[in-house]
């Protein structure tokens, strides 16, 4: 029995065939997601191929001392926005040297955040490569581990479209 959903092994086998073709690597930086997306990739056999490396970057710290992030991006921090997790792609992009980086960085619940008014099943998506973009999506759920799963296959889509588009 496989731990993945149906449509996260589909995503993950498409991304390992499209990074594989091109003989591109991706990085991972992920905290809501708990460590799914890297799970979810490296689920796929043959992935030392296409998969250079990733962290769950939880913690503020772990995100400056593992990912290599600005840590006068995080002055005053009040939640994470698109900008900061652009940043945080491209420096654990630079890092692990990959073409490119899937980040995530979400509220997962049962409870909001006590920094900012983002609702929980809020998460923040951004890819660094050939084809950089940030997105804020919302699940409409309240349930934590839903919110991981739901995190997790939006981050593999919104990963999947990027490298297609490139």
């Amino acid at each position: 029995m496989s731990f993945l959903t149906p449509a996260q092994s589909a995503l993950a086998d498409e991304i390992a065939t499209l990074l594989t073709t091109r003989g591109e690597k991706v990085a991972v930086a992920e905290s809501s997601a708990g460590g799914l997306i890297s799970a979810a990739l490296l689920a796929v056999p043959g992935a030392s191929r296409y998969y250079a490396g990733g962290g769950v970057v939880y913690t503020l710290a772990s995100r400056t001392q593992l990912a290599g992030s600005d840590p006068a991006l995080y002055k005053n921090y009040r939640g994470t926005t698109p900008e900061m997790l652009a940043s945080l792609a491209e420096s654990m992009r630079d890092r692990l040297g990959a073409n490119w980086c899937i980040a995530e960085s979400g509220l997962a619940g049962p409870t909001g955040s006590s920094r900012s008014s983002a609702p929980v099943g809020r998460t923040a998506l951004a890819v660094a490569g050939p084809v950089a973009r940030t997105e804020l999506q919302e699940t409409g759920l309240d349930d934590r581990a839903d919110n991981m799963v739901e995190f997790t296959t939006r981050a593999l889509q919104f990963l999947k479209d990027a490298i297609a588009e490139a």
